[in-house]
This record gives C-alpha cells, structure tokens and sequence, in this order.
C-alpha cells in the first residue's frame, strides 16, 4: 500500500467512527458506548465488512451502492453487537437505518483520496 493509500485508509477509517457516532445518535435502535464504543465498533464493522469482501468479491462493498451492498452493510452492522456486546447494540431497525444514512453519507462525503 502506497501512501496515498494508507492516507485514504486512515481518512476513511477516522470518518467511519465519527458516522457511528453521529448514526447512533440520530437512529433509534443504536446505540454506541461513547468514542472508544465507535472506535472498537469500526474496527469491527471494517474487519467483518473486508471478510465480506473478500468471500463475496468486490460487488459486495457499500461503495458499490446497489442491494447487495446495503444487505451486506445491514449484516456487518448488525453482527459487529456480538463481537463487541458492551460497546454497540444494534436492532434490526437499527442496523437498516444505519445502513441507509452511512450509505447516505458515503455517498457525499469524500472518503478516499483520488
């Protein structure tokens, strides 16, 4: 990985918890145990997220915008509460509009440097 690369991952990275934040506050059903909860909630959302990936194929990232990248979205946010039961809990509910306002959201901001 390059350093623009690294840059990207780190920005990405870093406005991924500051969305769980933000989501957590404005959804009903989500809850997240303050920064250090988003901090150990986006390790594992990326983690799970590149497992995804990486069975999948690269159609499967949120990035891609379609369906099965907002089901994978709603599974990965959904599974992260039992990897990390004290930090984040999440509804069915929860996680679909999570999904949907994190995909709103990748949409429009910048994530990655080009």
């Amino acid at each position: 990985m390059n350093s623009q690369g690294l840059i990207g991952t780190v920005i990405r990275f870093v406005v991924s918890v500051l969305v769980l934040l933000v989501v957590s506050w404005l959804i009903p059903g989500m809850e997240v145990a303050g920064f250090t909860g988003a901090l150990a909630a986006a390790v594992i959302i990326a983690i799970l997220g590149y497992i995804a990936e990486a069975l999948l194929g690269k159609n499967i990232s949120p990035r891609s915008r379609g369906l099965v990248g907002f089901v994978s979205a709603v599974v990965v946010i959904y599974l992260a509460q039992f990897i990390v039961p004290n930090m984040i809990s999440v509804s069915i509910i929860g996680a679909l509009l999570a999904a949907f306002v994190i995909g709103l959201i990748d949409a429009f901001v910048p994530t990655e440097l080009r």
